[in-house]
């Protein structure tokens, strides 16, 4: 029987952080108890949950019958409260106005829309390697690619600027910039996103993404927004409610422009079409970012200071175990854990798989987020309560010592 054709674009995609699944599914049919590391939703373990106040914003949206298409841009209360958030950031704003924002169906919309405004054949995105696997995936559906430079990561995993200016040309129309970086957690300095600015800024038709999604959990506070630090580079600020905000399921995104030259006009005009075509964003679940956006963010404070004492927990376990090293992550709720046991160093993917099988503990091999940055690595969230991981670490550490 003639299969039909499937298009060299869908066939390529891979997603490290759910691929991994599908084996430990199938452990799960068996009867096995998976421990799940690898998958970066505060939801799914006990305690961070979403804050009630947001909550009950979204329950009185149902029942009050906001269930309705919303502007396709975005409820106008919801991008005010946005771009006043943006100018407003801790260490600097910029002047964003509400009609630079733009609401969407999770950042993972965003990015879509961005990419087929701006890609054209053979065009190119500077992604950081490694990064957050869409930023591979997602151009070359638009007839772009995507080419890596490396982050360092005995200097705080930050950009090697050198690698990143001598990959530049004509044909790079996006620089990206994951602040903090997801799976790292390296969050990058002042002086660092100036530099990166002023390489963008040498070539006329290049604009920079700062995907900004985990800038509150930020352990040093030190988180800069990319658009404050730009007077004339364009810059597209991604962000939403899924992590900083702990609600990863409405699927609320945004992107902010800041474009200070007017350089984008022609693209922000397509992007603008995408919009209303694909006609909105879920209207009860803007309504409950605009509560946690309106509403005292102390609470805040409590989640970010628990992530920080089990990122602490995390760092003493791994230096406990002989064939594990680490980088400190200064934000987000992972750990980037290298493997320096000689029997699996070179062979990341191998190593999480069969950790699966021996000890039924879910994490994501490090090449998945970048074949070529991320090898020798896995990743681990540091979401879950104390016990459960050191439950985990337990697990690694047996396997490392019996494993052949």
């Amino acid at each position: 029987m003639d299969k039909f054709p499937v298009s060299y674009r869908a066939s390529n995609i891979e997603y490290a952080i759910r691929d991994v699944l599908t084996p430990a599914t199938e452990l799960e049919k068996q009867g096995k108890n998976i421990l799940k590391l690898n998958i970066g939703d505060p939801l799914a373990y006990s305690g961070f949950q979403t804050p009630r106040h947001m909550i009950h914003a979204f329950y009185d949206g149902l029942k009050s019958q906001q269930n309705g298409y919303s502007p396709s841009y975005g409820l106008p209360e919801l991008r005010e409260a946005i771009s006043y958030d943006e100018s407003q950031k801790e260490n600097g704003g910029w002047d964003c106005r509400s009609n630079d924002v733009y609401v969407c169906h999770g950042v993972t919309e965003a990015l879509q829309i961005i990419f087929a405004a701006f890609l054209q054949d053979d065009d190119k995105v500077l992604a950081p390697g490694p990064h957050y696997p869409p930023y591979m995936a997602y151009p070359q559906l638009f007839g772009g690619k995507t080419i890596e430079y490396s982050l360092d990561e005995n200097n705080g995993w930050s950009a090697d600027l050198d690698d990143l200016e001598s990959k530049m040309d004509e044909k790079v129309r996006l620089i990206v910039v994951i602040n903090p970086n997801n799976p790292t957690g390296g969050v990058a300095d002042k002086n660092q996103l100036k530099k990166i600015i002023e390489i963008a800024g040498s070539w006329p038709h290049c604009a920079i993404i700062s995907d900004e999604i985990y800038d509150l959990i930020n352990f040093n506070r030190n988180h800069y927004s990319t658009a404050s630090l730009s007077d004339s580079v364009p810059i597209i600020t991604l962000n939403g409610v899924s992590k900083v905000y702990y609600a990863p399921g409405w699927r609320i995104g945004y992107m902010a422009w800041h474009d200070p030259e007017q350089k984008l006009s022609l693209v922000r005009d397509a992007v603008e079409k995408l919009l209303r075509s694909r006609l909105c964003a879920s209207t009860p679940a803007q309504l409950g970012y605009l509560a946690g956006l309106q509403s005292n963010k102390d609470w805040m404070d409590d989640y970010r200071n628990k992530l920080l004492r089990q990122r602490d927990f995390c760092i003493k376990r791994v230096q406990s175990i002989d064939g594990l090293d680490v980088t400190k992550p200064d934000g987000a709720f992972y750990m980037f854990i290298r493997i320096t046991d000689n029997r699996w160093k070179s062979n990341d993917k191998g190593f999480v798989i069969k950790l699966l099988e021996k000890e039924h503990l879910l994490l994501v091999h490090g090449s998945g987020f970048s074949a070529k940055y991320g090898k020798g690595h896995f990743r681990l969230v540091f979401l879950p309560e104390k016990d459960i991981l050191n439950t985990a670490f337990d697990r690694i550490d047996h396997f490392l010592n019996t494993s052949s």
